[in-house]
């Protein structure tokens, strides 16, 4: 639940008066704008949700990596695709995988 209030997003350029490029921003919940309740309810709704149904719950960057705008890059499309598939037929389950500790993924 941590990782789902703890959001991060961009204010895009067009979307954001006064952004001329891509800057990340603290976002709970991932649209804390438009959220009417407090983003811990939700969190407990999702948590309440995941263990009635027993889902599996995967975090996937889909954002920028290795730097801001004009240094970085967003998340390559055809990777982030292969990803989700691997995780709706399972495969990723079975895949090798390394315990990151810092946080415990």
């Amino acid at each position: 639940m941590y990782h789902f209030i703890s959001g991060y997003t961009s204010k895009v350029a067009g979307t954001e008066m006064g952004v001329n490029e891509p800057a990340s921003t603290f976002s709970a919940c991932f649209g804390e704008a438009f959220l009417p309740l407090h983003p811990y309810q939700y969190a407990e709704m999702l948590a309440e949700k995941c263990e009635k149904h027993k889902a599996k719950v995967w975090l996937l960057n889909t954002g920028w990596v290795r730097g801001g705008f004009g240094v970085g890059k967003r998340m390559n499309l055809t990777q982030t695709r292969a990803i989700i598939d691997s995780i709706h037929d399972d495969s990723l389950d079975m895949s090798k995988t390394k315990v990151m500790r810092r946080f415990q993924f």
